[in-house]
């Protein structure tokens, strides 16, 4: 076949040019092994090249052997300075003695030990516990779970313990406990991201193996609330998660393990089913959030849903950085617990300009900050330790050269340091920088480090060219930039110490739980802003965790010009906590609109009843809170998503059924509307573009930054069919020639300029959307389109969650013709393939690209694959998976 020598080739071209053989079996026309083996496996393991000498096993085995190279840098040593403070002193260096942890133990106490009477807990449980490390509980936290009415869930509770201190486990106990004395009874667990449903699920998992509940007759249980799978005695527990694969239902989970969106929607789904009832708690994980701009109001909406129905639902809510946990509590009428202990011992210093300060508690750190900017150099407190300058060119800067040295000291010493910088960017040349002056490490620590290497470069994104680098000399870095796959992977390698060096953005900080013996923040900046205090104590939080070390030390690295916002920044509180339905964040609106549709309120009655349930209630003075609701209901009925009837009733219209059977605001269900309402006028369906324009999220700022070069040169290449899309949603060849030639930005001053440039973004996005469908690789269309490849990832993952919403939209507004046209796509859209695969891409585990193996070597049906020998199936795979060894036909 020609090939294309203006673009990549993808793996589809490269297999299509391999010669295929002659032996005939039951699962179709395949290769024999000695053709297949003959393709020599390549570094970048999304191209499949033809080789007509077969690779000698020595050769790859020669090519798996891990390159030793030394320091290409000398990190600047550390000593104490002339006049070092006694007790801090001693405790920065990770040579020194650490100080000695808190361990529970049950010898005075009987309490702290969870197989007690009190908690109710059965045996296997409590060995689970004892199996992850949790043998006894810490005198806090035997506390709040005895409080009154808490085991037995009559009680909400609202509790904040700092991060590391166990808070986790209390809601675990109470979720559990109730799970299993009422069998029929579910839990559902909501936490802000996916990697945290992900963790949870996986903890939650091994924390209930092998533990029973009583299960109820299946002829005892109603038909509408029967799972689809039989009756079992262990606790099931899923993640809901945007992009998830789980078909289960409502119906089929005892533990639904969410993020905010999904929880929501499960929480609509119970009340509009009447199957509410089965729900007995809900556990609010990172309440701080409720005050999020973008999905704060979620947690809130959803919290206030289950006070009004007033149900025996308990509500747990935790956080590390909740400072008016009082008012959450009166709000959710919830007794409170707080509790400041800290298991391991966590040392805190300022580092500038070379030295290092102590400042082991805030004043302490407030005052070293206030001295070392000060105009009298006399007054200074003097350094604990001092960092010798570099006379390297690349360490020349202090805050670099402190960065480094740090690193470096603590992984010498065999502990793992955690680094928080401003961006990717800063990320990725930090710890090139850092891997340049680690130490060697032994060989079998290498091989280690390679097997990590190999396991990256598996992905479906291949290998990072920056990581290969830094993660033989034990440094990874971990940011949105990166696919989900490489951030297991790194966090898998940083958590069984086989690097021991982490560079992260902020977002690792509230993200998956990675402590260190050292926590490191270069700067006072994540991005474009100063970080906030709450922000500053999860960062601080990671620095020693109990079970994985026995001190912790968090040191806040910063240049003289930046002690100014260091001061502000150690003298500000945490902020209090505030309802995300309040006007200037607009969730009332989305709020007003599923109590509505949900009919949990149909009258003004009712819904003035349901805003004193919420926490807006508590923090707004009423008469005003009055006017605003009348002003929100008004402006629902203006854009069509209530009405009137003659008795005075609201009702939802189906436009709104639809936005809140999507799971999108009212003002997205509106832009949707008429986005379909426009394709219903004029589908072009002789193209592709028009479908993946449709199935691009709405809300994408953030994840596919326009580059108008690039734009204009996917335009110039669009087809008549392409054109005619362009037409009909309303893009401009000549406004995007413009914006690629002048460099600006999509001006968004008014609302019709907001909703032009959204529709530039996604036709924009729908680019990218398209290529993937069409099998190209993510590191190509990254490369494409100058982007990283996890946020080529994240679009394809939003992508499928917003197509499975635009599908329920068109079936309850009634245009089944549309959802047809739709549903065929998602398919695609969930495959990454074109057409001729979705039989094949229905296996489970196999992804496009092994689809397309298996369709290009007579496998073309789930038949064949069914109906093939393993030793058919083995070389196919290992072609797929670019094996480092040949393997010969005998094995």
């Amino acid at each position: 076949m020609a090939q294309n020598v203006h673009r990549p080739l993808t793996s589809i071209d490269l297999l299509r040019i391999q010669p295929d053989g002659n032996k005939t079996t039951s699962a179709g026309d395949k290769r024999n092994f000695e053709q297949i083996s003959s393709v020599e496996p390549r570094s970048n393991r999304h191209e499949f090249v033809p080789s007509f000498q077969k690779a000698s096993a020595v050769a790859l085995s020669e090519r798996r052997q891990p390159r030793i190279e030394t320091s290409q840098l000398t990190a600047s040593t550390i000593s104490k300075a002339i006049d070092p403070c006694s007790k801090a002193g001693d405790a920065i260096a990770p040579t020194q003695k650490p100080h000695p942890s808190w361990n529970p133990t049950s010898s005075l106490n009987p309490l702290l030990n969870l197989s007690h009477a009190r908690y109710g807990l059965p045996d296997p449980l409590v060995q689970n516990f004892a199996s992850l490390g949790i043998k006894y509980i810490y005198p806090w936290q035997s506390s709040c779970l005895l409080g009154r009415g808490l085991l037995s869930g009559e009680k909400n509770l609202v509790y904040t313990a700092p991060t590391g201190g166990g808070k986790s486990l209390v809601a675990d106990v109470l979720m559990l406990k109730r799970i299993l004395e009422n069998p029929r009874t579910k839990a559902i667990l909501v936490l802000p991201y996916v990697a945290l449903v992900q963790e949870k699920v996986n903890w939650l998992r091994r924390a209930v193996e092998g533990v029973s509940k009583d299960v109820e007759v299946a002829s005892q249980i109603p038909e509408a609330k029967r799972s689809r799978w039989p009756a079992s005695r262990s606790v099931r527990v899923v993640g809901f998660f945007g992009g998830s694969k789980s078909r289960a239902t409502w119906a089929d989970v005892d533990i639904a393990v969410c993020t905010f969106e999904k929880a929501n929607m499960l929480v609509n789904t119970a009340i509009e089913q009447c199957t509410i009832d089965d729900l007995g708690v809900v556990v609010l994980d990172e309440l701080h959030m409720i005050d999020d701009d973008h999905r704060g109001y979620l947690m809130e909406l959803l919290a206030t849903k289950l006070l009004s129905l007033e149900r025996s639902v308990q509500i747990v809510g935790m956080s590390a950085t909740l400072p008016n946990t009082q008012l959450l509590a009166r709000w959710l009428d919830a007794k409170y617990y707080e509790s400041k202990f800290k298991p391991i011992a966590i040392d805190e210093y300022l580092v500038c300009d070379n030295s290092i300060y102590p400042a082991s508690t805030s004043s302490a750190f407030y005052r070293a900050a206030t001295q070392t900017c000060g105009p009298d150099s006399s007054q200074l407190t003097a350094p604990c330790r001092t960092i010798h300058a570099s006379t390297h060119k690349e360490l020349h800067s202090p805050l670099k050269n402190a960065v480094v040295a740090l690193a470096v000291e603590t992984a010498s010493e065999g502990y793992g340091a955690l680094i928080f910088c401003g961006g990717r960017q800063a990320c990725q040349s930090t710890a090139l920088l850092i891997s340049k002056a680690m130490p060697d490490c032994e060989k079998g620590v290498l091989e280690k480090r390679q097997d990590v290497v190999d396991d990256l470069r598996s992905t479906l994104v291949g290998l990072d060219a920056a990581l290969e680098q830094t993660i033989p000399r034990g440094v990874g870095f971990h940011h949105a930039g990166l696919a989900s796959e490489e951030r297991e992977i790194l966090a898998r390698a940083y958590d069984n110490r086989i690097i021991s060096v982490i560079v992260a953005t902020c977002s690792l900080a509230a993200g998956i739980n990675l402590p260190a013996r050292r926590v490191i923040l270069q700067g006072v900046r994540m991005g474009y802003d100063t970080i906030g205090p709450a922000m500053l104590r999860q960062m601080r939080g990671r620095a020693g965790r109990k079970g994985k070390d026995e001190v912790g030390e968090s040191l806040l690295c910063c240049q003289p010009n930046e002690l100014d916002e260091v001061i502000q920044l150690l003298k500000a509180d945490l902020p209090q906590v505030e309802s995300s339905m309040k006007p200037e964040k607009r969730g009332i609106k989305r709020a007003l609109l599923e109590v509505i549709t949900v009919r949990l309120a149909t009258h003004r009655s009712a819904i003035d009843e349901y805003i004193r349930r919420t926490l807006l209630y508590h923090s707004m003075d009423r008469e005003d809170l009055s006017r605003w609701v009348e002003d929100t209901m008004k402006e629902l009925q203006s854009i069509g998503q209530v009405q009137v009837d003659a008795t005075g009733s609201y009702e939802a219209t189906p436009l709104a059924r639809a936005t809140v059977g999507s799971c999108m605001t009212p003002e997205d269900g509106v832009f949707v509307h008429d986005e379909l309402q426009r394709a219903l006028r004029a589908f072009v369906l002789d193209g592709e573009m028009h479908v993946f324009y449709m199935f691009t999220p709405i809300n994408i700022l953030g994840i596919s930054e326009i580059n108008w070069r690039i734009f204009r040169n996917e335009i110039e290449r669009l087809d008549e069919s392409g054109m005619r899309v362009l037409e009909f949603v309303g893009i401009s060849p000549a406004f995007i020639n413009r914006m690629a030639n002048s460099g600006k930005q999509l001006p968004e001053e008014d609302e019709e300029q907001r909703r032009t440039a959204r529709v530039y973004r996604r036709f924009y996005a729908a680019f990218q959307l398209r290529d993937l469908c069409h099998e190209i690789p993510i590191p190509s269309v990254a490369r494409k389109f100058e982007i990283a490849r996890g946020l080529v990832q994240t679009l394809a993952q939003t992508c499928e969650g917003f197509a499975a919403g635009m599908i329920q939209f068109c079936e309850i507004m009634g245009w089944g013709m549309l959802k047809s046209v739709l549903e065929h796509m998602s398919d695609r859209l969930r495959a990454g393939a074109r057409a001729d695969l979705l039989d094949l891409a229905r296996i489970p585990f196999v992804k496009s690209r092994t689809a397309r193996v298996f369709w290009e070597n007579g496998m073309r049906s789930l038949r064949a694959v069914a109906e093939a020998e393993a030793k058919d199936l083995v070389p196919l795979l290992l072609l797929v998976w670019d094996p480092w060894t040949v393997i010969d036909e005998k094995d």
